[in-house]
């Protein structure tokens, strides 16, 4: 090594906080969850101590990596992860600092939020069962947080033909382009699928003719909370995840565990119509929140309906505007929920592609308390007639959910769920979010490209992060509905924002989806686009 090596080294070392107090060497070393993983909680817990003060520097990833000798990428992920949540700020060449923001009143709070219950996650797995009961419990043998209505009839969500999300699809079946929730169908990898299903309807096992279990078959649930504990930083036993029939099958399943009718729920307004219609059908008394440049206003949820039972809400992905839960405020929902014994439905929407900036951790990796139900699903990833996703419930909760997954929401048979695991156990699922992360940077970027082009000043794009779609906000004397309705005769199909309030005034705006719309084909896709606008004020005119 150089002399000017050792010397910026020494210089580095001197300028940074002493970690020493931390013992990051045990975390390094430390058995049980990845290297990565051990020290973030190692560092987070110095600034939630004070141990680490606001604006103090951090080492760089290479002077902790060798003093730790440790690969520079686990520091790097580690680093990563403190960042996204809002801990640290990541400042280039200037090296990495405790978040200066972070007060210690802040510090505190977030301490009390992220640390409780510790000792009742440690033993999820010896209290949680791992197959549903036989018979649902009855209302006496609940928790006192499970709605007694668990052992009652279904609900039957679902949208009708005249729903806002019922949009007419192709004389083949195909979704139009800009329709949303559809993703890239041309790039799915439909050989190798099919040789997977193959494989398991040739080799049926004999106990797969049988009824399987409510909650999932195990590999699948295995695997689910595998790839949470990797890509979403979520540690949960299997037994807590439960199989369900997508976002909506999840949702149905909570209304009917956890509420009352007449129950308040915090809705993010705008947000996604669907879950509110399902919310509605359940007899929940919707309390709209208003959704600003940092997502869900929690401090306003409190003023509203400071007692509510539910919130649900997406906040790494914010549906449909895009935006993404601050630290700050991710606490404050929590804290809320804590305090008030409430519970929170994360909707993990469209975390998995973001283009701009490291994936934001999950929500529920922050719940110390286990108030937070987390939600995902495979339909927007793989394809949505797989009718598949996944519910991960708190401890306390999974007698409850499994009980009433066994009578009310039955999932799919064995040949998908088995088509799913191995799809996720070989290693396909995480080539094919990489692939599709990158195949769908590119759409987005020639489909905000031609829509500037041949749109111009009628159309200005919102920045945003990741996601499947695009928001355009237009002309303020246009109706975002009947824009969307002039686009149908020209074989497109962009959503209009105003579907997705409750009760606030919202400029008008196109939420557009470039998934489904390949590279080649953004510049005619945009010129049809255009000549709907065209449509819309002859229409406007007449």
């Amino acid at each position: 090594m150089s002399d000017s090596s050792n010397v910026s080294e020494r210089s580095e070392r001197s300028e940074s906080s002493d970690l020493s107090a931390l013992h990051l060497g045990d975390a390094a070393h430390a058995t049980g969850m990845p290297t990565y993983r051990a020290l973030y909680e190692r560092i987070r817990e110095g600034i939630l101590s004070g141990k680490l003060a606001p604006s103090s520097r951090l080492p760089s990833t290479r002077a902790l990596a060798s003093e730790l000798g440790v690969a520079r990428g686990t520091v790097e992920a580690a680093y990563e992860r403190l960042v996204a949540e809002g801990f640290v700020i990541g400042r280039g060449a200037a090296g990495s600092r405790v978040n200066p923001q972070l007060s210690a009143a802040r510090l505190d709070a977030a301490a009390k939020v992220l640390t409780s219950d510790a000792g009742r996650r440690k033993g999820v797995g010896a209290n949680v069962p791992n197959s549903a009961p036989t018979s649902a419990p009855n209302s006496a043998a609940l928790p006192p947080s499970v709605s007694a209505r668990t052992k009652d009839s279904p609900p039957a969500p679902g949208p009708t033909a005249e729903s806002p999300s019922h949009v007419p699809l192709s004389a083949h079946g195909t979704p139009m382009p800009l329709q949303n929730g559809m993703p890239a169908f041309d790039e799915f990898p439909r050989k190798l699928w099919a040789r997977l299903a193959a494989r398991h309807a040739r080799h049926l096992p004999s106990d797969a003719l049988s009824y399987q279990d409510a909650a999932g078959i195990a590999p699948l649930r295995e695997a689910i909370a595998g790839y949470l504990a990797i890509a979403r930083g979520i540690h949960c036993d299997p037994a807590q995840v439960i199989v369900t029939t997508g976002f909506q099958g999840a949702l149905a399943l909570i209304t009917r565990v956890l509420l009352q009718p007449g129950d308040a729920v915090w809705c993010e307004d705008p947000g996604y119509f669907r879950a509110h219609e399902a919310l509605r059908m359940a007899g929940a008394a919707l309390v709209p929140v208003p959704v600003d440049n940092d997502g869900l206003d929690v401090a306003e949820g409190e003023r509203r309906a400071p007692n509510a039972r539910l919130a649900v809400i997406t906040p790494s992905h914010q549906s449909p505007l895009s935006v993404a839960l601050p630290l700050e405020r991710r606490l404050a929902l929590l804290a809320w929920a804590q305090a008030n014994q409430a519970w929170i439905v994360e909707d993990d929407y469209d975390s998995e592609f973001r283009y701009t900036g490291a994936p934001l951790p999950a929500l529920k990796s922050l719940d110390g308390g286990e108030r937070v139900l987390y939600a995902g699903s495979f339909g927007k990833v793989l394809f949505p007639g797989l009718r598949l996703g996944y519910l991960v419930v708190p401890p306390e909760l999974c007698n409850a959910f499994i009980a009433a997954t066994a009578l009310l929401s039955p999932v799919h048979g064995w040949i998908e769920q088995a088509t799913v695991t191995d799809f996720m156990t070989q290693g396909h699922f995480s080539r094919h979010i990489r692939r599709m992360r990158q195949l769908y940077g590119e759409r987005r970027a020639a489909l905000a490209d031609a829509l500037r082009q041949h749109l111009g000043g009628r159309i200005e794009l919102a920045q945003q992060a990741g996601g499947m779609h695009l928001l355009g906000w237009i002309e303020p004397h246009r109706n975002d509905r009947a824009v969307s309705r002039a686009a149908h005769p020209h074989g497109l199909a962009p959503g209009a924002l105003s579907y997705f309030r409750i009760e606030r005034e919202l400029p008008p705006a196109l939420v557009m989806s470039f998934t489904n719309v390949p590279v080649a084909s953004a510049d005619d896709v945009a010129k049809r686009l255009a000549r709907a606008f065209d449509d819309d004020e002859k229409f406007r005119l007449v």
